[in-house]
């Protein structure tokens, strides 16, 4: 065995100078109030340039989204005229497609496979009038705001598409 060639005192005084780097070293470990404002206002910038045009696709979606219900519940009338010889009249509306309007001896529904009729991306009722003013129907979304003339109405009839 070897003893150490150190000084007891250098042995002795180690573990007061490791302490003392320990705590230099803690002290730079975190990050400074300026590196965490920088951080945020990157963060901040991105979240401003990425958030309106992810808030202006998903309300394009939901545009879209109704056209395609409507023609889907555009198709559905079809069927049930097929069947009726008629399409629903405004006052049995759209139901008619789910279930049996009284008076209708041929109908083969229900002729949507949703349970019942669907509600438009923004939860309202499709407007459904008949006759319509371009057409035997007339098939509509109120948009967002739930009132005509809104932003993104969308509107369908028998004899034209989606606009």
């Amino acid at each position: 065995m070897t003893r150490s060639t150190r000084p007891l005192s250098t042995s002795i005084a180690a573990p007061a100078r490791l302490r003392r780097v320990a705590r230099a070293s803690d002290r730079r470990a975190g990050f400074t109030l300026v590196e965490m404002l920088v951080v945020l206002a990157i963060i901040g910038s991105i979240v401003g340039l990425v958030g309106p045009r992810v808030l202006n696709y998903l309300s394009e979606s939901k545009v879209k989204t109704a056209q395609i219900q409507m023609e889907n519940i555009s198709s559905a009338l079809d069927l049930f005229y097929l069947d009726t010889g008629r399409y629903p009249a405004t006052e049995e509306g759209l139901g008619a497609l789910a279930r049996r309007p009284s008076g209708v001896s041929v109908w083969n529904g229900p002729y949507l496979k949703s349970n019942g009729v669907p509600k438009d991306p923004w939860g309202h009722d499709y407007l459904y009038r008949a006759p319509g003013q371009n057409g035997p129907f007339d098939l509509g979304s109120l948009g967002p705001e739930g009132r005509p003339g809104g932003a993104a109405t969308v509107t369908r009839n028998r004899d034209s598409a989606a606009r």
